[in-house]
């Protein structure tokens, strides 16, 4: 496909956009909030004007049943002058304090501004380990889900206090492009220093073409950044390009928006210019493809015709139904599901190992605490982690 074969006519500024690209048609929302447009880099002062008006745009989303997350730089931009490190270039270790201070200076910022709406606000902190492996990936879907439930906003970050250059994601975009993949968002939202996706850095090309909506991510629309000037590839539209790889495979649209104005997400639903990177598939069905196809089974779970039925009819797999546990396998990993004759008529994600399944199995979800002692799922593999055959 060609780059001109990407392009579409450009939405006008105040005209209703389509059904695809219509924000608030988005049940699960991710926000990257780049460091830039949060701190304001001569001071190290967060910029309470614009988080307000932010905050406003969030309440307001919220309000009309979208569940939102924010995935937030800035707290080693907000924290370094604080600790007088204003020189260029500061060492990991010196990152790494900043970003120790800048994170309190950050949440209490979000928690003032969003209070205002009396909404809840609650930090979560990851690392690369979060998103890839699967043990710890169960762990931070289950409480970032847990948090939405109860109606907080959770403020998503790099553990930059942590994370070495061998365990660190990179950059927020990508982070924020795992989390959405993570918690099957439907969409995801880049706020940046540009308003999208250009044939050619604007800077310096004022002939540039603006890209609305990129149907996929071709070698044309690679080209686009991966032939710019390093200041506008470097950690900006490559990686922007990249989380819109991991976004869209994950059945999740993406944009990339312009976060310098006020009110950015209330502008996008307004018309303002942005570009939209579409997605082939829903969430759900990316991830169930992802169970089905991409990972190998470390176990099998036999099942009694009572279980076969419920899960054919939808429902969550519980210890009750479960008449013995083969193989070796870990909370997280993926298992075959099988009759009583041993044929396979489901895969999923085991909510407990194989030792703790054999020990729940056949008895009802109830017992699990007391069984155990301590209080774990009621399900062996839930419905979302579930893949009928």
């Amino acid at each position: 496909m060609s780059a001109k074969s990407d392009q579409t006519q450009t939405t006008g500024q105040g005209q209703a956009p389509s059904p695809r690209q219509d924000l608030q048609a988005a049940r699960r929302l991710v926000v990257k909030i780049g460091s830039a447009l949060l701190v304001d880099d001569t001071s190290g002062a967060i910029r309470r004007d614009w988080l307000d008006a932010l905050s406003d745009d969030v309440a307001a989303l919220i309000a009309a049943g979208t569940e939102v997350l924010l995935v937030s730089s800035g707290a080693i931009a907000a924290g370094r002058r604080h600790l007088g490190l204003t020189q260029a270039a500061l060492k990991l270790e010196e990152k790494q304090a900043a970003a120790a201070t800048g994170q309190i200076r950050l949440a209490h910022a979000y928690q003032e501004s969003l209070a205002r709406h009396d909404i809840t606000v609650a930090q979560i902190l990851l690392t690369l380990d979060d998103t890839e492996e699967r043990r710890r990936h169960l762990n931070a879907r289950s409480t970032l889900n847990t948090l939405l439930k109860l109606r907080t906003l959770p403020v998503i970050n790099e553990n930059d206090t942590v994370a070495t250059s061998e365990i660190r994601v990179g950059d927020n975009d990508r982070l924020a492009a795992r989390v959405a993949a993570m918690l099957g968002a439907d969409t995801l939202v880049l706020l940046s220093d540009i308003d999208g996706l250009y044939s050619a850095d604007p800077r310096d090309n004022p002939a540039a073409d603006f890209i609305p909506e990129v149907a996929a991510i071709t070698p044309a629309i690679e080209a686009m950044a991966g032939a710019a000037p390093s200041d506008y590839s470097n950690g900006g539209m490559v990686t922007k390009l990249s989380a819109a790889k991991v976004a869209t495979g994950a059945g999740c649209r993406m944009l990339i928006a312009d976060g310098r104005r006020l009110n950015p997400l209330s502008a996008v639903i307004e018309g303002a210019r942005c570009t939209w990177f579409l997605a082939s598939v829903e969430p759900r069905t990316a991830r169930k493809r992802w169970i089905a196809g991409s990972l190998k089974p470390s176990g099998k779970l036999l099942l009694d015709d009572g279980a076969l039925t419920a899960l054919r009819g939808g429902k969550s797999l519980l210890p009750a139904g479960v008449t013995a546990v083969e193989g070796s396998f870990e909370r997280g990993d993926a298992v075959l599901v099988c009759d009583d004759q041993g044929r396979e008529v489901a895969r999923g994600l085991a909510a407990y190992s194989a030792g703790d399944a054999r020990l729940i199995i056949g008895h009802k979800s109830r017992e699990i605490e007391a069984i155990l002692g301590y209080r774990g799922r009621e399900e062996l593999i839930h419905r979302d982690d579930l893949v009928v055959s």
